[in-house]
C-alpha cells in the first residue's frame, strides 16, 4: 500500500478499504515498457468492488505481458480531509503510486450523481482537471460506462470517451497506444488515431453550437476526418470473450460481494422509460456449459458461498430453469447458494425463486412499475394486476412472509388514478398475505417510490420531469394513502432526482457547473446525507445557468438533441413511434417472441459482423 497513508488508518473509518493485498489481486511489475493503466472508480471502494465491468477490465489487461491494470476508489470524506491537510495525492491499491504516474486513468460512469466524485478525484490525484489544462506529462483521462450515452456535461474533462462495450476497444486502444508510443508520438497524434476506433468519441475534436436564443445546435468537427456519429461497441458474440475466472475479494462488506457471471447482455422488453433496455440491444446470451465452468472456477478461487447469475433480466435467460437446477445440484452440497437480481413478474419467476431459495425465504422483489394497467400500456411494462395477483399469492402460499414492490411517480400521462393504484395494489398485495401465507410471521410489504427521470435514447427522451413541488405532492399523497400498518413506503428526495435529470438531459454548459460544485464541497451526491441541494443551486446560479430548463422543459421533436451524436444504434424514428404508441397506451410486445419491432439495432449488428467476415 501507499506508505504514506499507513499512519492515517487508526483515524479512518473502515481502514481495509486503503490497504491493499486482497486474495487474488494482481501485483506486475513496473517496467518502462509496459502501459499502465488505473482503472478509477467514483465512488468508495466498498461500492465499487461490485462493479463487474470493472472485474472484467482488470482481468482484460492485466492477461496481457505489456500492460497493467491496477485499482484506485474515491477515499472516503475522513481519509479525504486527512490526506488534503497531509499533501497525500490519491494513489491506486496494488503498487501505492500516485495516479498522475499513469498512461490512462479510466473512470466507470455509472450514474449523473457520481460526475462530482471523477472531478474530486482528479483535484486529490494533482490531475488538471480540464482536458485543455492537461500536458504531455499527464495520463489520458478516460471513460465508459452508461453516461457515455450522454457524456456532453463531462466532456470538457475527458480526453476520450468509449461508447459501448469495452472488452474488444480496449485491447484496440492498448494496441494503438504500445505503437504510437514506439514511434514516439505525442498525445495529439495518438488521440487523432484513437479517435478512428469505432465507438471512441474524442471531445475535443468538436465544438458545440447554439442558436442565438440559447438552443443547443449541434456538434462541428474541429478535426477532419472524425465521425460525424459515433455509433457504439458491440459484441456479437458473448462466448467469444474473457469471463473473469478470479475476483479480488475484499477485506471489508461490499456491495454485490459475491461470485458473479453475467449470463446474458441486453434486454427486449422494450420499457419505454428504461435507458438500460435500449442502450444494451440486442439480447446476447452465454453457453450454459461455459457459464458452468467458470462459476467452478471463480467460486474456487475466491471461496464465496454465494453465486449471482446476473443480467437485466436474469429470468429471460433462454435456459434459466435448467441452469439453476443444474447449479444448485452441484453447488448446493458444498453450502453455495444461487441468486437472481431481477426475476420476471410470473409464475415462473416464483418457481425458480423457490428453488433458489428453499433454505431462506427472506424477501421477493417485484417491480409493476405504474399503479394501474393504464399506465402500464403507456410505459411498455407487459405486466397485468392478474399477473401480481398470482405471483404474490403463490409466494405467500410458498412460505414468503416479505414483499418489496417498485413503482415510479411523475411518469409521462400519469393521473391521481394512477396514485390510488399504487396504494390500492400494496393494499391488495398484504390481505393476500394474510390470506394466503402459512407462516407464523405476519405478512410485509414495502413500497418504494422514485421520481422518473427522463433518459436519452429512450421513448420519453424528449418529456420534461415533474418540477419537485408536483413530485412532493405525488409523495404526500401516497404516504396518507399507504399509512397502514404492515406497510413501509419508502421514497428520495425529489431534489437529487432533480440534479439526476439535468445532467441526464445536459450539454457542455454544465461543464463550469460540476466544477462550481465541487469547489463548493459537492460529491458523494448519491448518498442521501452528502448531498446538498442548496450547494447545487448555488452553483447553477454562479454560472448563469437555469437547470430548470434542462430537467423540466418538454423537447420538441424535431429538436438537436446534446445526445444526437451519440449512437446506441437505435433509430431515432423507432424512438419516436414508440412515443406515439405510448400516448395511445398501445404495448410493444418483446421481440424475442414476437414481430421485429424494428428499433434498428439488429440490421446495424449484422452489417458489423459482415464486414468482419463472420456469420450471423
Amino acid at each position: 500500500m501507499d506508505k504514506r497513508l499507513e499512519p492515517l488508518l487508526p483515524y479512518v473509518q473502515k481502514p481495509a478499504r486503503y490497504t491493499n493485498g486482497e486474495l487474488n489481486a494482481v501485483h506486475k511489475e513496473w517496467a518502462d515498457q509496459i502501459t499502465k493503466v488505473a482503472l478509477a472508480f467514483p465512488d468508495i471502494y466498498d461500492v465499487g468492488m461490485g462493479n463487474l465491468g470493472f472485474k472484467i477490465l482488470y482481468e482484460i489487461i492485466n492477461a496481457r505481458p505489456d500492460a497493467l491494470a491496477e485499482r484506485a476508489y474515491a477515499p472516503w470524506l475522513d481519509m479525504q480531509q486527512l490526506m488534503e491537510e497531509r499533501g497525500i495525492p490519491l494513489t491506486v491499491l496494488e503498487s501505492g503510486r500516485d495516479l498522475v504516474e499513469f498512461d490512462f486513468v479510466g473512470f466507470t460512469l455509472q450514474h449523473e450523481l457520481s460526475h462530482t466524485n471523477i472531478i474530486k478525484m482528479m483535484d486529490l490525484a494533482g490531475i488538471p482537471r480540464f482536458s485543455h489544462e492537461r500536458g504531455e506529462e499527464h495520463p489520458f483521462i478516460i471513460a465508459g460506462g452508461p453516461c457515455a450515452y450522454n457524456v456532453e456535461p463531462l466532456a470538457d474533462f475527458f480526453d476520450f470517451v468509449v461508447l459501448g462495450e469495452g472488452e474488444e476497444v480496449i485491447n484496440e486502444i492498448l494496441d494503438l497506444y504500445a505503437a504510437s508510443r514506439k514511434s514516439k508520438g505525442d498525445k495529439a497524434d495518438f488521440l487523432r488515431k484513437v479517435a478512428r476506433l469505432e465507438g471512441v468519441y474524442v471531445p475535443s475534436f468538436y465544438t458545440p453550437v447554439y442558436t442565438d436564443d440559447g438552443m443547443y445546435a449541434g456538434l462541428e468537427p474541429v478535426e477532419e476526418g472524425v465521425p460525424s456519429k459515433i455509433r457504439k461497441r458491440v459484441l456479437a458474440d458473448m462466448n467469444t470473450v474473457p469471463i473473469p475466472e478470479e475476483f479480488v475479494v475484499p477485506y471489508v462488506d461490499a456491495v454485490h460481494d459475491r461470485a458473479m457471471v453475467e449470463i446474458m447482455r441486453g434486454c427486449s422488453r422494450g420499457c419505454r422509460f428504461c435507458q438500460a433496455g435500449m442502450i444494451y440491444r440486442p439480447v446476447r446470451e452465454r453457453d450454459p456449459e461455459l457459464l458452468k465452468e467458470t462459476l467452478r472456477k471463480l467460486v474456487a478461487a475466491t471461496g464465496y458461498d454465494e453465486i449471482s447469475l446476473s443480467s437485466l433480466s436474469s429470468g429471460d435467460y433462454s435456459q434459466i430453469g435448467t441452469l439453476v437446477t443444474d447449479l444448485i445440484a452441484e453447488f448446493g452440497p458444498c453450502g453455495v447458494g444461487v441468486s437472481l437480481p431481477s426475476l420476471r413478474l410470473d409464475s415462473f419467476g416464483v418457481e425458480l425463486a423457490e428453488e433458489i431459495q428453499k433454505t431462506r425465504k427472506t424477501g421477493l422483489t417485484f417491480a409493476p412499475e405504474a399503479g394501474t394497467q393504464r399506465l402500464r400500456d403507456v410505459i411498455n411494462k407487459n405486466v397485468s394486476d392478474e399477473d401480481l395477483k398470482q405471483v404474490v399469492q403463490g409466494a405467500f402460499s410458498a412460505g414468503w412472509y416479505s414483499i418489496k414492490l417498485y413503482f415510479m411517480i411523475g411518469l409521462p400521462t400519469e393521473t391521481e388514478e394512477d396514485l390510488d393504484g399504487i396504494a390500492r395494489l400494496a393494499h391488495q398485495v398484504l390481505q393476500w398475505g394474510r390470506k394466503y401465507g402459512t407462516g407464523q410471521r405476519l405478512p410485509q410489504v414495502s413500497v418504494s417510490v422514485s421520481s422518473f427521470v427522463p433518459k436519452p435514447h429512450t421513448p420519453f427522451q424528449w418529456m420534461g420531469q415533474n418540477t419537485m413541488e408536483e413530485l412532493r405532492e405525488k409523495q404526500k399523497y401516497l404516504k396518507k394513502a399507504l399509512r397502514h400498518p404492515g406497510i413501509r413506503f419508502n421514497y428520495p428526495r425529489v431534489e437529487e432526482s432533480f440534479v439526476e435529470a439535468v445532467f441526464a438531459r445536459g450539454d457542455r454548459r454544465l461543464g463550469p457547473v460540476l466544477a462550481r460544485a465541487v469547489d463548493l464541497g459537492c460529491q458523494f451526491d448519491s448518498w442521501t446525507d452528502c448531498f446538498q441541494f442548496e450547494l447545487w443551486m448555488q452553483a447553477f446560479s454562479d454560472c448563469g445557468i437555469d437547470p430548470h430548463w434542462y430537467a423540466q422543459r418538454t423537447r420538441e421533436f424535431g429538436e438537436t438533441l446534446p445526445w444526437d451524436h451519440l449512437d446506441p444504434g437505435l433509430e431515432k424514428e423507432f424512438l419516436l413511434y414508440e412515443w406515439q404508441r405510448a400516448l395511445r397506451g398501445e404495448p410493444t410486445p418483446d421481440c424475442r417472441w414476437d414481430y421485429c419491432s424494428d428499433c434498428g439495432v439488429c440490421p446495424n449488428l449484422l452489417v458489423d459482423i459482415a464486414l468482419a467476415g463472420g456469420e450471423a
